[in-house]
Order: structure tokens, then sequence, then C-alpha cells
């Protein structure tokens, strides 16, 4: 049994994007509504697949970003949102679209490209 709160969930999410996106909000709570072990187990193994021991935070969500644009799922957005709060560059994340271009083609480096601009054009109005 876990006494883990919503915000203890939500913290890891803050810390990596500056905000817990809706769906994990949603899936925490229900968690831990009806299954808090399995919520804290899921959590435990997201958290160590996600921050592996041998590369840095911005590779991780780089290849995160790569693996998710190639499959055209928007959460590619949220990846690269955390590659870019890790250092990651707009060059960097292009590079990231031209690989995803090699096996997905042009309609995944054109989503990239998207939520690249998105992101970086949000971060500007936010200051």
């Amino acid at each position: 049994m876990t006494d883990k709160t919503a915000e203890d969930y939500h913290e890891i999410y803050s810390d990596l994007l500056g905000f817990t996106p809706p769906r994990i909000k949603h899936r925490v709570k229900l968690g831990l509504e009806v299954d808090p072990d399995l919520l804290d187990k899921l959590e435990t193994l997201r958290e160590a697949a996600m921050y592996p021991d041998c590369m840095d935070t911005k590779t991780a969500q780089m290849i995160l970003f790569a693996v998710l644009l190639t499959r055209l799922a928007p959460a590619a957005r949220i990846h690269c949102i955390a590659a870019k709060r890790a250092g990651a560059t707009k060059e960097e994340l292009h590079a990231v679209c031209g690989l995803t271009f090699l096996f997905c083609g042009l309609s995944a480096f054109n989503i990239g490209a998207e939520m690249i601009q998105e992101v970086w054009a949000e971060d500007a109005e936010d200051k």
C-alpha cells in the first residue's frame, strides 16, 4: 500500500515539463481511487525506464520525441517540451525530425516541425 498523494506523482511531471498533462492527472486520480498499488508500480517502472543511468534527460527526451513522432502521436509534443526544458535546441530537435523522416516520411517531419515552432512560440509568449 502506498501513502503517496496526487501531488507526489505530479511532481516528477512538473519538474520535467513545468506542468502535469491532463491525461496524467486523470490516470493518477483514478489510480489513487481504485488501485493505488498498481499506480505506484506503473509510475516506478515508468520513471526507471524514462531516466536511465546511462543517458541524460535531454537525450532520453529527444529519443522519446522521435519514437512518438514516428507514430504521429500527439504525445510527441510533451516530449518536445521536456527535451527543450532539458536543454535541447531547435537545431537538435529539427535533426530528430530529419531522423523520423527517414522512416516515416514528410508527414512526421511536418508534424515535428510544427510542434517545435509551437513550443518555442508558447515559451516566448510566457516570457
